[in-house]
């Protein structure tokens, strides 16, 4: 049997990246996926759709907390349960703290950790209703643990998601619902990639950051995904993963 075989998960961010490599493993592994995202990309979700699983597509901005109650409640009406979600959605800001602009500052609080916020709550929710509770996975970031100029907004969110993540781990430790972080290093995705223009320079510096000296793939990010989101983490909640190929331990 399939480890995610008549699981449904709900995923902010499904359309590309992280997301949509993740979306794709957990399908394959037999669940219902419900992507959740800004607009509908049809071909990210043909592709989701053909390792055999539903796909479903919800419109949905995180940082309005009305968009992501009512994403969940089209996910119940659609499949009639919500067993395993990934807060994978977010964006980076490029502006050092004194020029900053309030703009910017609470464009990505309001994403990154209010966004993730919002959609525990109501994921949450939900998943006490259930007797099989659930498992909530959180994209956080090597940014959780370190920082890098200009990059406040983001680094600030990224920290602030693993105490809410350890948090909502306590309060629900004993409703049967877990909920962890990963912290990837830095990814070939496209929020990565176009940001830094794929300039050759550019890119050696990032994968210099590396014990592996390289990027990382989406699909790695999305196994440590499928792990903690299965019973095979059945014992791990609270817990903050690193999947960084060795960044953090130089």
């Amino acid at each position: 049997m399939k480890r995610f075989e008549n699981k449904v998960a709900f995923i902010t961010g499904g359309n590309s990246g992280i997301g949509k490599a993740a979306a794709i493993l957990i399908a394959r592994e037999g669940a219902k996926v419900v992507v959740a995202y800004l607009s509908e990309d049809r071909e990210a979700l043909k592709e989701i759709a053909a390792e055999g699983g539903e796909v479903k597509f919800v419109q949905c901005d995180v940082s309005k907390a009305e968009n992501v109650e009512k994403a969940v409640n089209e996910t119940i009406a659609a499949f009639g349960s919500l067993d395993v979600a990934l807060n994978n959605a977010g964006i980076v800001d490029s502006s050092y703290i004194h020029e900053k602009s309030l703009e910017e500052w609470h464009k990505v609080l309001n994403v990154n950790l209010s966004g993730v916020f919002y959609c525990m709550k109501f994921q949450i929710e939900q998943m006490r209703k259930q007797p099989s509770g659930g498992s909530i996975v959180n994209m956080g970031s090597i940014m959780s643990q370190v920082s890098e100029v200009g990059i406040g907004s983001y680094a600030s969110s990224k920290h602030g998601l693993i105490g809410l993540t350890k948090v909502a781990a306590l309060e629900n430790a004993t409703s049967n619902i877990r909920v962890n972080a990963i912290g990837p290093g830095y990814i070939e995705t496209p929020l990565l990639m176009n940001n830094s223009a794929s300039s050759n320079e550019y890119r050696t510096y990032m994968e210099s950051k590396h014990a592996m000296k390289r990027l990382g793939k989406p699909e790695e990010i999305a196994k440590a995904f499928l792990f903690l989101a299965s019973n095979d983490a059945s014992f791990c909640t609270g817990a903050y993963l690193p999947v960084d190929g060795g960044y953090l331990i130089q």
